[in-house]
């Protein structure tokens, strides 16, 4: 069969890990307005720090160790970017080649294997087994992270602090006149961003009981594909209903990613499909303003041509 239940299966519980990633790169890009490219190095840095917990037999406080590493990225790129006035695009390329170096030190080689570690994930198929739940732990655990991250970043983004931060990348003029540091909120923004991301990295890392350096290159792509496939559905509606985009455009990204994937293409194939969706989901704005002109165009030609028909008979 082309397309079986536990293909979907697989690629929703990826959709919904890679959905905190979004989420992060939603808060920074789309209500912060920073480009940060250090995504794909914050990624890997939470997995690396995660596993190497997770190795000592702490599978939760792993989580908190990749957060903690998440925060210590961003702080470095905030930095760079609030006090030695570094572009931001630049700053996220520099803290993402520093990573790399960072995340083998942190290993200790470029690869984990954590296939005899107990993880979150394990630990819940433990706890389902039997049940009709079993097969669905996976899930449940990336949908338990996903919900709890949704719903404090939507909480977060309604404070005095989250407005804050919000009108920072509206208007970073009017913030300042209005007695807010935007170095602060800058800072928070970036700090939470690669908390995030680094939450996401370790779930991911704790999912396939493996870690390598090189596992989140191209990150910040599915991420960027998410956001815009989320925004692209639902469009710039209120908080709630965008970070709900967020989610389920991810999710989406996922299963088109799957169902790419089953034409027989090769693994390293996979880069180019995202790129093809990103581009798609990018160009998909400008080509329903193109067909609304032609839409336009044509309602003008048709009530032009009934006119001139009017006109002629009157004669």
């Amino acid at each position: 069969m082309f397309i079986t239940w536990t293909l979907i299966q697989s690629a929703l519980e990826l959709g919904i890990i890679y959905g905190i990633i979004a989420l992060a790169l939603f808060l920074t890009y789309s209500m912060l307005n920073v480009c940060d490219l250090s995504t794909d190095g914050c990624y890997t840095m939470g997995a690396a720090a995660g596993a190497v917990v997770a190795l000592a037999g702490h599978p939760f406080l792993a989580l908190f160790a990749a957060m903690a590493a998440g925060v210590l990225s961003g702080l470095v790129n905030a930095f760079l970017q609030t006090k030695m006035k570094v572009e931001s695009m630049l700053a996220g390329i520099i803290v993402n080649t520093g990573l790399y170096t960072v995340n083998i030190c942190i290993m200790g080689k470029s690869n984990l294997n954590m296939n005899t570690t107990t993880t979150v994930f394990s630990m819940m198929k433990e706890l389902l087994k039997g049940t009709a739940l079993e097969s669905y732990s996976k899930m449940i655990v990336a949908l338990i992270f996903l919900v709890i991250i949704a719903v404090l970043l939507a909480l977060f983004l309604g404070t005095r602090l989250g407005l804050s931060i919000r009108a920072t990348g509206n208007n970073i003029a009017m913030v300042k006149s209005s007695s807010i540091n935007p170095d602060m909120t800058t800072t928070v923004g970036l700090c939470m961003g690669g908390a995030m991301t680094a939450l996401a990295g370790c779930l991911l890392g704790e999912y396939q009981k493996s870690v390598d350096v090189n596992m989140g290159t191209g990150m910040v792509t599915v991420a960027l594909a998410s956001l815009i496939i989320g925004e692209t559905i639902f469009g710039r509606r209120t908080i709630k209903v965008r970070i709900l985009g967020v989610i389920l455009g991810s999710c989406l990204y996922r299963v088109i990613v799957a169902i790419a994937l089953r034409f027989n293409l090769p693994a390293s194939a996979l880069k180019l499909v995202s790129a093809v969706i990103v581009g798609i989901a990018i160009s998909i704005p400008a080509i329903k303003e193109i067909l609304a002109l032609q839409k336009t165009k044509r309602a003008a030609m048709l009530r032009h041509k009934a006119l001139y028909k009017q006109q002629k008979g009157g004669r």
